[in-house]
Parts: C-alpha cells; sequence; structure tokens
C-alpha cells in the first residue's frame, strides 16, 4: 500500500506526543481477509498499568472528487474498525486527516 502524502505528518505528531509506533503498516488478518491500516500506535500510561493503544488511517483528500474519497474512505475506515473489533478490541481506530493550514486532526 502506498503511503498518504501526510502520513509523515501523522507519525512525527503522534511521536512527539510520546506514541511508541509499533507498526508502520499495521497489518491484520480476519477471515482470510487481508487488512493493511496505516500505522499503529501505544501510549504507556504508568510503568505499572496497561496503556493506550490505537490504530490511524491517514487520509489527505487531495483527489479531484472528495466525495468519492470521502466514501472509500469511510468504507475502508468501518471494515478496519470491525476487523479490529473481532481481533484487537483494545485497539481503538482513529482517522486522521488534513484540514486547511496543514492542521493535522483525528476523529474516532
Amino acid at each position: 500500500m502506498a503511503k498518504d502524502r501526510f502520513h509523515h505528518v501523522v507519525r512525527t505528531a503522534l511521536e512527539k506526543e510520546i506514541w511508541k509506533i509499533t507498526a508502520d503498516p499495521y497489518e491484520i488478518n480476519v477471515d482470510d481477509v487481508d487488512f493493511e491500516i496505516n500505522l499503529a500506535a501505544e501510549q504507556l500510561l504508568a510503568a505499572e498499568r496497561e496503556g493506550r493503544k490505537i490504530a490511524v488511517k491517514v487520509k489527505s483528500f487531495i483527489s479531484t472528487s472528495n466525495v468519492s474519497e470521502f466514501h472509500t474512505t469511510l468504507g475502508q475506515f468501518l471494515n478496519y474498525r470491525d476487523a479490529l473489533a473481532t481481533i484487537a478490541s483494545d485497539r481503538q481506530l482513529y482517522l486522521a486527516v488534513r484540514l486547511p493550514k496543514c492542521i493535522i486532526k483525528t476523529y474516532a
């Protein structure tokens, strides 16, 4: 899978917020279907507690048809969410999108 144009920006932002990138890409398989989510990361809350785990789908929406790209991305996001619920229910899925002026925001 080709990396999104803003993949590195999102990865760097996560690392600056003390997230440990555990997979780039995060590959999973559910019922013989392969999925490739852009990033997986963990954030330790304390040495003795279990940390937070996330997976991040990165999307820049720079094609000529943002509506079509949105629908494709939404379908991927829903598939990834269902797959994670099956094999990694402790991991929350986020969608990182580019906003005007290169601000990165994530949605759960």
